[in-house]
């Protein structure tokens, strides 16, 4: 998993006694803000605090029982992490890779990378008024990777040795292994007060801190509430942080109200209606034909398309390789020769979308052409396990236009299918054993059906049966814990610093994790030498290699079958309500932007002039 602060700081100082310098570091290069810079570019300093933002959640459930989103079981309101946890640093919303201290005025890393030591500032507050110290920090840290939260931390903080209270105002972390990336993952963790969960002088077990407000040190804190239906954020008069350069022209609503309704339908028909002010769109086919009416009419809600530079990510159909009939690549690349991409982003998606093709699309870390000596001198020692292909040319995924087409395609999945043993028998493609290849394709959304279907009948000509299982999201959480489908469907999030989270999504030791995020069940040495080189690369020449070693043999095994993205956030919002800056900064993250950075107009009710 990738934390919503994974952006870090650090800085190679040796000897005895540390240099407290360190304003920011940048993974690769000079980072963009000086020291002593006042604000970020892309804010407003001046921007009015008051007024609120009306949002309808971003997450696919239906409801929330509990304020801990740190646990594995329950379900946490929308945005609590990001509005009442503060970090040790901080990213800004224009670069990649760079940090600068928030709760942490200084960092010092040790010169053989085995350490980082974070001061605090001294003015840095929880919002029970006590000061954040060192203790938090550790106590934070400790229970993150304690047996009551999500594996994925453990994974991602496994080469973290531990934590050291210094002072009251000075934090160690060591490392098992020197890792650029491990100071930036550190800095990013959300830090909260041993106070939260003490009952009576007593810390409860953190799985029992369900209902307990979150004593945090963020800008906002928890306002009126209607359980399970709708929470009301309130901004903090007295966050520690208003006045420190990378807060200004931030946190400027006094009020941000998260909506929760049942279904898209709902959701679109309630912003009609007015009954929030913002909405960011992930279906094309609403977005070309539905985001219209009489407040679109009069200019009170307007469609906005804004483009980002944000890594394209790898949303894909996941292919479970726990299951016996998809352990063979063979079958697996043939399952994705029968997906009509073309056809549907002409007649579904309005042609809105882009192919996805391997992890790190839209980054430095993107793979094309053949491997260099670099990447070959990684792969080779672990030829054995590695798919011939990936020493060739990278994958590109089929095509059905111009001189291609899904006839010729099945054509190719069917030899691949009988080189795998699998043969059309009795009108139904089988194996040796006779057993015929019927596959359940997992979804919680009912909708997902549309955008199978071309699929599933194109896999009908090759004698497969693709079944449609539409689950509450409550049963699809579960039965994703504990790895119980074939196929489903998953957003994976691109990151431009590829680091530990890898070892969570395609590590070995993940495989067989209850709710890790390795759902495709990769086990393989190679990918895990390929992770490792990829986090302990001290020069981003050495990085690349790795980062290009470890996309070509993922994507060669085809575990994944790649979906779309797109280059754009589709926003519709309140133009009578709300004002923003004039650009959006490349790296934000649609909402996001909208949450930190925009504002409210006074009086909201009224009409902007027109210029």
């Amino acid at each position: 998993m990738r934390f919503w602060l994974t952006f870090l700081l650090a800085g190679c100082v040796g000897g005895a006694a540390p240099a407290w310098a360190a304003h920011a570091y940048a993974l690769w290069g000079e980072p963009k803000y000086p020291a002593g810079f006042d604000h970020f570019a892309y804010v407003n300093p001046a921007a009015p605090k008051g007024g609120e933002l009306r949002l309808v959640s971003n997450l696919r459930v239906s409801t929330f029982d509990k304020y801990n989103p740190f646990t594995i079981k329950g379900n946490a309101p929308a945005y609590l992490s990001s509005l009442m946890f503060d970090s040790l640093l901080v990213g800004a919303q224009d670069e990649t890779a760079t940090g600068y201290g928030l709760l942490a005025e200084d960092v010092d890393v040790a010169a053989d990378g085995l350490s980082a030591t974070f001061r605090l500032r001294p003015e840095a507050r929880f919002h029970n008024g006590k000061p954040v110290l060192a203790q938090d920090v550790k106590h934070s840290f400790d229970t993150l990777v304690g047996p009551f939260t999500s594996p994925a931390y453990k994974t991602l903080l496994a080469e973290v040795a531990g934590v050291d209270v210094v002072d009251d105002r000075t934090v160690r972390y060591r490392f098992k292994l020197p890792n650029r990336e491990l100071p930036l993952t550190v800095g990013g963790l959300p830090v909260f007060s041993r106070d939260w969960g003490v009952e009576n002088g007593k810390a409860k077990p953190f799985d029992q801190v369900v209902t307990d407000i979150p004593i945090g040190s963020g800008p906002y804190k928890i306002g009126p509430v209607q359980f399970g239906k709708d929470i009301t954020y309130v901004r903090d008069p007295q966050y520690w942080a208003r006045d420190l350069n990378v807060r200004k022209g931030t946190a400027n609503f006094d009020r941000i109200l998260v909506k929760i309704y049942k279904d898209s339908t709902a959701r679109l028909e309630a912003l009609k209606a007015g009954e929030f002010d913002l909405m960011r769109f992930f279906s094309a086919g609403d977005w070309a034909r539905r985001v219209n009416g009489k407040k679109f009419d009069t200019g009170e809600l307007v469609k906005g398309e804004f483009k980002h530079k944000l890594p394209a990510g790898f949303q894909s159909y996941v292919l479970n390789t726990r299951r016996p009939f998809l352990q063979d690549v063979r079958v697996r690349e043939a399952l994705g020769l029968a997906v009509d991409y073309e056809w549907m982003n002409r007649q579904l998606f309005y042609g809105a979308y882009q192919r996805v093709n391997g992890l790190f699309g839209n980054t430095a870390c993107e793979t094309r052409g053949t491997p260099s000596p670099e990447e070959l001198a990684l792969m080779e020692p672990w030829r054995k396990h590695i798919p011939a292909a990936a020493f060739g040319p990278m994958t590109v995924p089929p095509r059905t236009d111009g001189d291609s087409s899904l006839r010729a395609n099945l054509r190719r999945a069917q030899a691949l299918l009988k080189e795998a043993g699998w043969e059309v028998r009795d009108g139904a493609l089988r194996n040796a054993q006779g057993q015929a290849m019927v596959l359940e394709y997992m979804d919680s959304n009912e909708g997902g059906v549309r955008t199978v279907t071309p699929w599933m009948r194109a896999l009908e000509k090759l004698g497969i049966t693709l079944k449609f299982r539409s689950v509450d999201f409550a049963l699809y959480q579960q039965r994703l814990q504990k790895f119980d489908f074939d196929i489903t469907s998953m957003a994976y999030q691109g990151t431009n610093n590829p680091g530990q989270e890898f070892a969570d999504m395609f590590g070995s030791a993940a495989a067989d994790m209850e709710d890790s995020g390795n759902f495709p069940g990769v086990k393989n040495p190679a990918v895990d030498a390929m992770i490792k080189a990829m986090t302990s690369a001290k020069t981003e020449a050495q990085l690349l290699p790795a980062c290009h070693a470890l996309e070509r043999i993922i994507a060669h095994s085809h575990y994944l079958i790649p979906q779309w993205t797109a280059g754009t956030h589709r926003m519709a919002y309140n133009a009578w309500r709300l004002a923003r800056p004039d650009a959006m900064p490349p790296y934000a993250s649609g909402e996001g932007w909208a949450i930190d950075t925009w504002w409210a107009r006074n009086p909201p009710q009224t009409a902007p002039e027109k210029k």
